[in-house]
């Protein structure tokens, strides 16, 4: 297996994303779940995602784990790595961002990093360094509350810096409107300034095909998934690989049952959830329970199995931001989201016990846990949900096929959970 493009993503939403971004744009992908064993029979293709959960855990673990994926992806011969990180950048002034980045730059010839968040598709802009969620600059944005890394600073240069034991620099929107040349010679300039990373802004699609032309010449860039949209149109449009649609696979029916599993509390899940209600049956947990011991899981389980033999239902553990914060003045903001992560995983894998081949789920740790739960370690992309969701197949999951959608908190229209279970047979 020898592969062009390598990705180290930081949780598994944002894997999936990513995932389909490449796929949209022509190359062959595979997402892993962690370091695939080497009895998994990965199909040929031109990039793999590999998926991790390094998002909000120490930086040093998160540096290790980073390091040891990409020690393999350069052992299937990926010449450039992107680092995948959220598109709000989401992070704290420990890291995660700056300390893995700087570490996979020291493994890979101490060049300086291209680093940008921005993928207007979804909203998300950079402009003199500054990010913008649907128009409103960070830190006045939802985003300032979130409920694992509230970010109160539209600076990401400032951010970065607080992350990082290098300079950070910045490749302001001219030199991009310049071209690739441009920004590789400021690069050029900013690393000889002793800068290791540098923040680009990016307004529109072209500016990310020019960001990403530049930085595929280098090992190592960090970004959101319109980063990985620049670099698969820089490798089709280099001769290095050929357009292919790889979706037919990843759709063919699976059947079984059909569920959503929520653990996210942004806003943007909170609305699919009043919208699913038209559709489908949904059970709220009462998240103060899931601390108090109750039988809270199980009863959820038995109202499941009253109701899903007559179509998708949905179970989530999702809050109001005001119960999120009671919780979490409570019991700590680690503990309070690792009990919803246990209780919305446990849930969903005694939906598959109970026969679910189509699986939708939202939260990316709520992914994360849930992917680990079942054991899945790799997935075909297929066509896209919605902005940043694709639809997935499970392989290596023994001939017991499904199908799923991990949706980031954030992502996705109102009609989110109808819409993908729509996708699914």
């Amino acid at each position: 297996m020898t592969i062009l493009l390598g990705s180290i993503a930081d949780d598994y939403t944002g894997a999936s994303d990513l995932a389909n971004t490449l796929t949209k744009n022509g190359l062959r992908t595979v997402q892993t779940v962690g370091i695939p064993d080497p009895s998994l029979a990965l199909p040929d293709v031109d990039a793999v995602v590999v998926s991790l959960k390094i998002r909000s855990v120490a930086a040093k673990d998160a540096v290790a784990a980073a390091l040891e994926a990409e020690s393999w992806l350069r052992g299937r011969g990926a010449g450039h790595v992107l680092y995948k990180i959220c598109s709000t950048f989401d992070s704290t002034d420990l890291g995660n961002i700056g300390p893995v980045t700087e570490a996979l730059l020291s493994v890979s010839g101490g060049h300086i990093a291209l680093v940008t968040p921005a993928f207007p598709e979804t909203g998300r802009t950079v402009y003199l360094g500054h990010l913008f969620v649907n128009g409103q600059p960070l830190d006045e944005s939802p985003l300032k509350d979130h409920p694992l890394n509230p970010m109160r600073d539209a600076n990401l240069a400032r951010v970065l810096t607080r992350q990082s034991r290098g300079k950070v620099g910045l490749i302001d929107l001219p030199t991009v409107t310049d071209g690739a040349d441009a920004v590789r010679a400021r690069l050029d300039r900013l690393r000889a300034e002793g800068a290791a990373a540098a923040i680009a802004d990016a307004v529109f699609e072209r500016d990310l095909e020019t960001l990403g032309k530049a930085a595929l010449e280098m090992p190592v860039s960090t970004g959101a998934s319109g980063l990985g949209l620049g670099l698969a149109r820089a490798l089709l449009r280099s001769g290095r690989a050929s357009a292919s649609d790889g979706e037919n696979e990843a759709i063919r029916p699976v059947g079984g049952l059909a569920a959503v599993v929520a653990g996210s509390c942004s806003a943007a899940t909170l609305k699919q959830l009043d919208a699913a209600e038209l559709h489908m049956p949904v059970l709220r947990l009462d998240t103060e329970k899931l601390f108090a011991g109750s039988d809270e899981i199980s009863a959820a389980i038995a109202w499941a199995g009253e109701r899903i033999g007559e179509g998708p239902v949905a179970i989530a553990a999702s809050a109001a931001p005001e119960v999120v914060s009671r919780l979490q003045a409570r019991y700590g903001r680690e503990a309070s989201g690792h009990a919803v992560e246990t209780a919305t995983a446990a849930i969903a894998g005694e939906l598959v016990e109970r026969g679910v081949r189509r699986l939708v789920v939202a939260g990316g740790e709520t992914s994360g846990a849930t992917v680990d739960r079942l054991g899945i370690p790799a997935f075909l992309i297929g066509p896209e949900i919605a902005p940043g969701v694709p639809l997935l197949r499970t392989i290596g999951t023994g001939g017991n096929d499904m199908l799923l959608a991990l949706k980031s908190g954030n992502f996705g229209g109102e009609d989110f959970f109808a819409t993908a279970l729509s996708m699914m047979r």
